[in-house]
């Protein structure tokens, strides 16, 4: 049987031109969530880069709001060495430019697995201890229909947000596992560093908050088993705010990192 996530982010086609459907099932404010986006495109240089499966870099663009129905994504290859590859890639709705982005890729078995970093590690409790999001806000649960497609435990000291007293410390924690059990691999980690809701809920600001740029590193392939992911910002400055995630998987690796730039959320009045 195949996993929910490997069908809603597969493309068909051949020779750089793909065809996606876009799943309703990413939806989150008033489009489909960027790191689903980055997925999909990411499957798509997948198959333009035969031996070269994996992410290293991917730095995408979001020029409108992606929308549930078909889209077409272009691959053009800039340069294929002997062990990474560059590639440019856009991803289409009709005549609606979604998504622009560039990425390298190489096969992270090859390029070797040794993981190091003077990043501290997430301290966590284990997930039992943790709050689900199914205790989230319904205004939350409304806005993001995306959160049915996966398990996501938050650090219960990183919850005020939701309860109406957030921290003011721009920052929060979650396990993370997709709910049909699949495991992670580089292809979803483009979608996990994106799937925490933004960091601004800990600033006392709920809301959608689009993705204008954002930037993700896959250091490695992750361990079967959970995910910690940690969201933070320091910054926001023109109605806009830097977003980082780390992503350390469960042999405490730091296996993915990325840095955003979004919209500050808008009121509801808006």
């Amino acid at each position: 049987m195949g996993y929910e996530f490997d069908e809603q982010v597969e493309v068909r086609g051949a020779d750089g031109e793909y065809a996606a459907e876009l799943s309703p099932g990413w939806l989150v404010g008033g489009g489909l969530n960027g790191g689903y986006l980055l997925a999909v495109v990411g499957n798509a240089l997948r198959a333009s880069l035969p031996g070269k499966p994996d992410p290293l870099t991917i730095s995408a663009y979001y020029l409108s709001a992606s929308v549930p129905g078909p889209a077409t994504v272009s691959v053009e290859v800039r340069r294929d060495g002997g062990s990474v590859a560059t590639a440019a890639v856009d991803l289409r709705q009709g005549e609606e430019a979604r998504l622009t982005a560039l990425a390298t890729y190489g096969d992270l078995g090859r390029l070797g697995d040794d993981v190091r970093t003077t990043a501290e590690e997430p301290v966590m409790p284990p997930p039992e201890e943790c709050v689900s999001h199914a205790f989230a806000p319904e205004q939350v649960r409304r806005m993001a229909p995306m959160l049915q497609r996966f398990d996501m435990r938050f650090h219960p000291g990183q919850v005020g947000w939701a309860v109406g007293q957030p921290s003011g410390n721009g920052l929060l924690s979650a396990w993370f596992r997709l709910a049909d059990g699949r495991e992670p691999d580089p292809i979803s980690l483009l979608m996990v560093v994106d799937a925490l809701p933004p960091v601004t809920f800990d600033l006392g600001m709920p809301g959608w908050a689009p993705t204008l740029e954002l930037t993700a590193h896959v250091r490695a392939t992750p361990a079967p088993g959970w995910l910690k992911v940690r969201h933070a910002t320091r910054n926001m400055a023109g109605g806009m705010f830097e977003e980082d995630c780390e992503v350390w998987d469960s042999a405490g690796r730091l296996v993915a990192q990325s840095r955003q730039l979004a919209r500050q959320p808008r009121p509801a009045a808006d």
